[in-house]
């Protein structure tokens, strides 16, 4: 009796499992049930099967790939045409790695990368208008992404490209006439989200190149900039003594259209988390997705709360546009704020006992804890004073250094933005900062060993990548949502800038 009922036990629990696939999750029924096709949704999931479910399944997935390329022009499926109105695919490699130096190589690449400006794209594209031309980092990238064009703007000055420069400033200010902000990216998806505000960092590099009368046009632009990130209750928040500090927001609770099944996923598998989906949109707005700094328990991705966090890189660079907006415009109100924030960033986030500057929560008044290399983000601003710059310093050497230059966090959570790899902005930060304090023979040391790093990979592959593996120079980077990308403007810039200033030919 026993064995006949564990014989029809088995088969009955297999059937189950193919019957929850097709009928009650899954890509089918969600397309099933969303679509209403019938007036009782208990009517699908009530039907039987007429083929078996791996046949159902293959078939579907066949109908909806021939649906797509029918209806959709997609990059990644179709060839690039001299006609088409997609956006080129970067070459993945260049045999020209053995032939030129590293330099001559980053300097012909900006002609792969730029595009020409960007008419109102025809109805059925994502993308958003540009009116100048603009850079593109790169692999999947295929547009326009903040922060990086201005670390790409470093490589671009060296071969006097200002006309790009201004250009790529012109988009910004267009881009926060329309939106009040500059997206992420742009691309319709990003509009409910920023990126850290390099912006004014831009418009120092133009004024230190052509003059002052150059980024005068640009400065309503920048106030409105300012006047987004000081919403309260979006991305500024006052603390519990009432100072003001900044975070990372993003306006929508939904998983992100660009990483749509990755978000879904997460946040059907942790419902404790009700607001998981915009605490990963907030990490995309940082630049750092991901990394265990956001995570209440770094290792686990399911703890993120980017929005209850006062980064210290992003109030540093809101620092640098106050104190700017004030010398720039001679008003004192952008000076005093520029002030006040100092002072609550050395009182809050710099822990003397550790010499360094660490993230803020700002719920319990207390810093995170957390190393990360946006710790070097106020000797690059000049934030802090003599003494924390030399404490920092010693840390980066003790803790951060390795052989082909700065790693990102002490965590090792196989998320993209911490160890083992390393990245070209946070180099650059670290050595322009170091020697904003006097100590040279260090960054000149970070420099040598990211820019050998790259020049090796280049050679051994002709690409420069998106970020590097800096611990096991020998391995690729590794993490993320997506595979290690090539191109890659910000690498460009910041690597060409890095031989130039140390003469690293």
């Amino acid at each position: 009796m026993n064995k006949i009922a564990q014989h029809h036990k088995e088969p009955h629990q297999g059937q189950a499992n193919m019957l929850k696939t097709v009928l009650t999750h899954g890509p089918l029924f969600e397309a099933v049930q969303r679509s209403r096709l019938f007036a009782d949704s208990k009517s699908f999931v009530d039907a039987e099967l007429r083929s078996s479910a791996d046949t159902i399944e293959a078939e579907f997935r066949g109908l909806l790939s021939n649906f797509v390329e029918k209806h959709f022009r997609v990059a990644e499926l179709e060839p690039e045409t001299p006609n088409s109105t997609l956006p080129p695919a970067i070459p993945s490699s260049d045999n020209s790695s053995g032939t030129q130096p590293l330099e001559q190589h980053i300097d012909a690449l900006w002609s792969k990368l730029e595009r020409p400006p960007l008419p109102q794209p025809k109805d059925g594209s994502s993308l958003l208008a540009l009116p100048a031309p603009y850079i593109v980092p790169g692999g999947r990238f295929r547009e326009l992404y903040y922060w990086d064009t201005y670390f790409s703007a470093l490589g671009l000055r060296l071969i006097k490209r200002h006309d790009l420069i201004l250009g790529l400033a012109q988009n910004f200010a267009d881009l926060i006439e329309r939106y009040g902000f500059i997206p992420n990216g742009n691309r319709s998806y990003f509009l409910s989200r920023s990126q850290p505000p390099f912006f004014v960092c831009l418009l120092e590099m133009l004024e230190q190149d052509l003059g002052f009368m150059a980024i005068v046009p640009f400065l309503p632009a920048l106030e409105k900039e300012y006047a987004f990130w000081m919403r309260q209750g979006e991305h500024a928040v006052r603390l519990p003594d009432g100072e003001v500090l900044n975070r990372y927001w993003d306006s929508q609770n939904i998983p992100r259209a660009e990483s749509f099944a990755e978000d879904l996923e997460l946040s059907l598998s942790h419902p404790e988390n009700p607001a998981l989906c915009r605490e990963r949109r907030a990490g995309a707005e940082s630049g750092w997705d991901f990394s265990g700094r956001w995570n209440r328990i770094p290792a686990l991705p399911q703890t993120i709360r980017t929005t209850e966090l006062a980064p210290i890189d992003l109030n540093s660079v809101l620092y640098q546009m106050e104190t700017v907006l004030g010398r720039w415009l001679d008003n004192p109100i952008y000076s005093y704020a520029a002030k006040a924030r100092q002072t609550t960033l050395l009182e809050q986030c710099y822990d003397p006992a550790q010499g360094w500057f660490f993230d803020l929560e700002v719920s319990s008044h207390t810093h995170t804890g957390i190393w990360t290399l946006a710790g070097v983000y106020p000797l690059f601003f000049g934030i802090a004073n003599p003494q924390q710059a030399a404490r920092i310093a010693a840390n980066l050497e003790e803790h951060f250094l390795r052989p082909g230059g700065l790693i990102s966090t002490l965590l090792e959570t196989g998320e993209q933005w911490d160890a083992p790899n390393g990245w070209a902005p946070l180099q650059w930060m670290a050595c322009v900062g170091l020697e904003r304090y006097g100590f040279l023979e260090l960054a000149r040391e970070i420099a040598i060993r990211f820019v050998e790093l790259a020049r090796v990979v280049w050679q051994r592959t002709g690409k420069l990548m998106e970020k590097y593996n800096v611990v096991d120079t020998y391995l690729e980077a590794g993490g993320g949502e997506y595979t290690a990308q090539d191109g890659f403007g910000w690498t460009n810039g910041v690597v060409r800038a890095l031989i130039d200033r140390y003469h690293l030919v």
